[in-house]
């Protein structure tokens, strides 16, 4: 299993465990007499900038010393004359580092920046230069090597991405008027799942200490799928197998409430399969920055909404990863009391990508891209026990470093399921995904990975 992969799946594992932990709570804004009325050491709403700065620097240093004093690594042997040379704006370039490295460990290490300011009071807006800042300071003076635009694009706005929707999910986790075990449980887990929130709450004194949650306590719902399957896939126009196959969906908030505010709706869509090459398939996420209505009716529901947006693939045929930002129409429909259809269609530009490249470009499996993405999805639900959906997602990306060529992305999935019982659901889900090449010097390239998966899904509200 790859490092992406144990990443992943420690976050959503440490996500469903301590949701499982939490209980319903009747009056959310209220504090028991039972309940000391005093704020914490450090109230959650106040800017904290020393505490924000320290911790952002820890993300700095701590890195480096584990690198330079313990893995011994090349690239933090620092000089004056390495700093220097990285100073030059003319002295950028676009680095070979492995595709784990630059598509999730550079987004994983920027999410500590930006929580680092997260965590301790700044809103989403405020917190999201340092996520930026932070890359810019670790590229010029943390590496001898020249510093790397992909490598400042992914820290930034994967980061900001990473960061936001763990800081929001272990909030949900967190419940300050719970006692004991179970407290220490909360506070574990969402440490685990967005460490620089977990940092703080130590050092202002709020892990632990049982008093009313704020007024801004987070009330958003959250909704989860958990499926479990076979899988039959092929590749190239080749036979690929038969394996086990898992999912994993995770809705935070909906479209249509606080859409104004930023990541007021999450998505987190994870695949897993008995893969060759992954044992990760399909990572999408997304995560709204605002919102405008459209208009609303006892009929249709309609709003704009601007998404950050995290794609990843990877499977025998080929992998692929995207950072991007759209535009969506989001419409809901009631054609009758038991008929309704909920539509999501948008495109926007593919700020960087990674393509794999059949021809070593400087030793790199890939090339860095960057281009147009765009989606449609549409799902009905009838009588509340049969659903259907169908979804297209296509990009156009050209070549920005590697070898010259342009690539065409499409994935086209459905599903088809039935509710059985509230919560348990036989699906069907078949799919096509394709990559096609185009380069100029020499012929195209064409992948395919057509598939068909069974699966009974467990689905809840936490």
């Amino acid at each position: 299993m790859t490092a992406r992969s144990i990443y992943i799946l420690r976050y959503l594992l440490v996500f469903v465990y301590g949701l499982a932990c939490m209980r319903p709570v009747a009056a959310q804004y209220s504090v028991p007499d039972s309940i000391s009325k005093a704020a914490p050491a450090a109230a959650p709403g106040r800017k904290r900038f020393g505490l924000a700065t320290g911790e952002f620097m820890l993300a700095q240093v701590g890195p480096w010393v584990v690198d330079e004093c313990i893995r011994k690594v090349d690239y933090t042997h620092l000089t004056w004359q390495s700093t220097w040379y990285n100073l030059s704006p003319g002295h950028w370039e676009w680095d070979n580092d492995p595709f784990t490295t630059n598509q999730f460990g550079h987004p994983y290490h920027g999410s500590f920046f930006y929580s680092s300011f997260r965590a301790s009071g700044y809103s989403c807006w405020q917190s999201m230069p340092a996520a930026f800042a932070g890359s810019y300071l670790w590229e010029t003076f943390s590496e001898n090597q020249p510093p790397a635009p992909n490598d400042l694009i992914n820290t930034g706005f994967g980061g900001i991405t990473i960061g936001e929707m763990t800081y929001r999910f272990a909030n949900k986790i967190l419940n300050n008027r719970s006692r004991g075990f179970e407290r220490q449980v909360r506070e574990v887990c969402a440490m685990l799942l967005n460490p620089m929130n977990g940092l703080t709450r130590i050092l202002d004194g709020r892990w632990g200490r049982v008093y009313g949650n704020p007024l801004e306590h987070d009330s958003s719902n959250v909704y989860a799928e958990f499926d479990l399957g076979g899988r039959r896939f092929k590749v190239n126009g080749g036979d690929g197998g038969l394996g086990l196959y898992g999912h994993i969906k995770l809705l935070y908030g909906t479209p249509f409430e606080n859409y104004r505010a930023p990541f007021s709706n999450i998505y987190v869509n994870a695949e897993f399969g008995a893969d060759d090459s992954s044992k990760l398939n399909v990572l999408s996420a997304y995560g709204s920055l605002a919102g405008w209505r459209l208009g609303n009716n006892e009929r249709a529901r309609h709003l704009l909404m601007a998404t950050m947006n995290y794609d990843y693939i990877n499977n025998q045929a080929f992998f692929y990863s995207a950072q991007s930002v759209r535009l969506n129409l989001v419409s809901a429909f009631t054609l009758s009391r038991k008929v309704k259809i909920n539509s999501f269609a948008g495109a926007g530009p593919v700020i960087l990508s990674a393509v794999p490249d059949s021809s070593l470009y400087k030793g790199r499996n890939y090339d860095f891209c960057s281009g147009l993405s765009f989606h449609a999805n549409v799902q009905a639900g009838v009588a509340g026990h049969f659903f259907c959906g169908f979804s297209y997602r296509g990009g156009w990306m050209k070549t920005v470093n590697g070898n010259a060529s342009y690539h065409l992305l499409h994935a086209i999935t459905s599903e088809w399921r039935y509710m059985l019982v509230n919560g348990f659901s036989l699906c069907a889900e078949p799919g096509y995904f394709r990559l096609n090449t185009y380069y100029r010097s020499h012929r195209e390239v064409s992948r395919g990975y057509p598939y068909l998966r069974i699966s009974a899904r467990y689905s809840l509200n936490l």
